[in-house]
């Protein structure tokens, strides 16, 4: 999975089996790389649930699946395709503080707000929680969906769990008694795939889905304010082709000012750019689109609000755009971002065999049968040959009268 995101100052992207950190501020602090392959194994009388495709430890590789970074920019936690969590602290030097193992593999991770804990979002639709404070307990199962969980998010005064499924679902939940559900927010008609509550409005909920929506909660009372269908913000005109192909949301974040709100989709080379407003009668906004000049695999903003994006290019796989005068530009010459691109490109040819190979969302689609249109054509069909039949029979019984009657007609016309 190749990804990008910020830990206070340090900059972080995950390629293949690697988590690499460079400090985008200091050069005299080393890039931190962390390689899954050569991490620490499970141990054999480790019990382990192989209810994820049979498949057991030896069987699963050591890319990275999901990464995060902690509020307040001193820990950060990954987990593998081995099914192992890694907890890191960063400051004042990187470290590794535990290496634990989730029952199956994960989709997503998320700290509290409190960072008392990391939740982890798994691929059977269980949230488990683990302990920071306890690096080495084992985790405590949450929660439980009856579907892939895809994303999960928490309230800022943790108070909610909030957590999105494969089949439309988003539910909010207390974190502390998650059997307490407060509410489902329902709409979106296919998986739900990524969730954000919007930095300074505590009490609503953005949401991004399959169905190329982007959707505004207010996630308490499960209540829709707004919904924006992203097709239609396109700026250039689509084929015939591509107009039945709906944008998967892959990523919704937020600048550190709470000022711009960037969406990005799978295999789209335009993020889209939003306001919230809660004073206006339109909550959700649209204000600008960014064309990149590739598609891009990850964006994420830094503490100061620019935006990064990491594309498909090998020339140049890294982009930092700063918004000025109502427009994002591009930032050419930048020495943080020379520092960054220098330690990047090392690890470019495993980092775009890993994005090349990466469809997160074709197989989450459902495929939709339409039984009763099958059931009105056979009957159509049948309806026919039955009409079919009984005109032939009827032909055929009014040719066998008309040879009856015929040698009767014969005589009676010879006698008179």
């Amino acid at each position: 999975m190749a990804a990008v995101g910020f830990c206070g100052d340090w900059f972080i992207f995950t390629c293949d089996t690697k988590l690499v950190a460079v400090h985008s501020k200091q050069t005299n602090r080393e890039p931190f790389v962390f390689d899954c392959s050569a991490a620490e194994k499970r141990p054999k009388n480790t019990k382990d649930d192989n209810s994820d495709g049979g498949a057991s430890e030896e069987t699963g590789s050591d890319k990275v699946l999901a990464f995060t970074a902690s509020p307040s920019g001193k820990l950060v936690a990954l987990t593998d395709d081995n099914k192992r969590l890694v907890l890191f602290q960063c400051e004042p030097t990187w470290s590794c503080i535990s290496t634990r193992f989730v029952v199956r593999r994960c989709t997503s991770l998320l700290f509290s707000r409190a960072e008392d804990e990391l939740l982890a979002a798994d691929k059977s639709g269980d949230v488990y929680s683990f302990s920071v404070v306890e690096p080495q307990r084992e985790g405590e199962l949450k929660m439980g969906h009856l579907s892939m969980l895809l994303a999960v998010a928490v309230s800022p005064d943790d108070r909610y769990i909030i957590t999105a499924d494969r089949d439309e679902k988003i539910r909010v939940s207390h974190l502390r008694s998650p059997y307490n559900i407060q509410s489902f927010c329902l709409g979106h008609q296919q998986f739900v795939s990524a969730l954000l509550v919007p930095p300074g409005h505590p009490h609503w909920l953005l949401s991004g889905s399959g169905d190329g929506t982007v959707k505004l909660w207010e996630f308490e009372s499960g209540r829709k304010l707004q919904s924006c269908d992203l097709k239609q913000l396109e700026e250039t005109p689509s084929s015939e082709s591509d107009k039945q192909k709906k944008p998967t949301v892959c990523r919704i974040i937020s600048s550190p000012d709470a000022r711009h709100v960037a969406v990005q989709c799978e295999r789209v080379s335009t993020v889209q750019f939003f306001t919230v407003n809660q004073e206006a009668e339109e909550k959700l906004v649209p204000h600008s689109g960014l064309s990149l000049p590739h598609c891009p695999l990850d964006v994420t903003f830094d503490p100061e609000g620019r935006l990064w994006a990491l594309m498909d290019c090998s020339d140049s796989p890294l982009r930092i755009y700063t918004h000025r005068r109502d427009s994002w530009e591009c930032e050419t010459e930048n020495p943080e971002l020379n520092r960054v691109t220098e330690v990047l490109k090392p690890h470019w040819e495993t980092l775009e065999a890993s994005a090349r190979t990466n469809n997160r969302f074709e197989h989450l689609y459902k495929v939709t049968f339409d039984n009763v249109t099958v059931y009105l054509q056979k009957k159509q069909q049948r309806l026919e040959e039955q009409q079919l039949k009984r005109t032939k029979t009827q032909k055929a019984n009014g040719n066998k009268k008309a040879k009856t009657e015929t040698p009767s007609e014969a005589v009676t016309h010879s006698t008179t």
